[in-house]
């Protein structure tokens, strides 16, 4: 019989190297406090990373970077966060920016809205994650896709969306269903649910 470690090791091994998780993904297999022990000892013996309180990673190996792994992005770590406080998220407009590949500048902190309270959560190495309470109707997206869009977007202005921008929307949504992407465009402005609809007309 397989114990709660065992368990544990061969449910991390199945979701794939770099992989972000908490302790609350695990309910199936124990109670909280025991799942807790159990990563805390997985972590001792080298298998997986903590990186904030109750958060761990399933390093993946890079042997061409300095550290030897490619780490996790910040917005993995903020959605297993918001799994384990079972709260919605959505990336601040920098941030949907950068995840999409509108930008390559790289947001100097991590903000992300939520239907919880406003709360900064600290990650290994000195950065913290901050989750900033917004009205829960502004993040009701049912996809993540069309939620980022929205937020990028909003970030740029109606005025200022490039010929590129718009170019690579139309390839984000290439390989998201048209009717799952519509379900949310009630929560689009009329502007940003005129591109949203375009592309899917190229």
């Amino acid at each position: 019989m397989q114990s709660i470690d065992d368990k544990l090791i061969a449910n991390i091994h199945g979701r794939g190297r770099g992989c972000v998780f908490s302790s609350a993904d695990f309910t199936s297999l124990g109670d909280s406090k025991t799942i807790k022990k159990a990563l805390d000892r997985i972590v001792k013996i080298g298998n997986i990373n903590r990186i904030s309180n109750s958060i761990y990673w399933y390093p993946k190996v890079d042997k061409q970077s300095k550290s030897g792994v490619i780490r996790p992005s910040y917005y993995d770590i903020a959605k297993a966060i918001a799994r384990h406080k079972n709260l919605k998220i959505a990336p601040s407009g920098d941030q949907a920016l950068y995840i999409l590949g509108l930008s390559d500048q790289v947001p100097e902190s991590f903000v992300y809205f939520t239907d919880g309270i406003t709360k900064s959560f600290p990650i290994k190495g000195g950065k913290e994650i901050f989750f900033s309470h917004i009205e829960p109707r502004k993040i009701a997206f049912s996809n993540e896709t069309a939620m980022l869009i929205t937020f990028a977007l909003n970030e740029i202005g109606a005025d200022n969306v490039t010929a590129e921008q718009e170019k690579t929307i139309v390839a984000l949504l290439q390989n998201v269903k048209k009717k799952s992407v519509l379900a949310d465009s009630l929560l689009m402005p009329d502007w940003i649910r005129c591109i949203v609809e375009g592309a899917y007309k190229e």
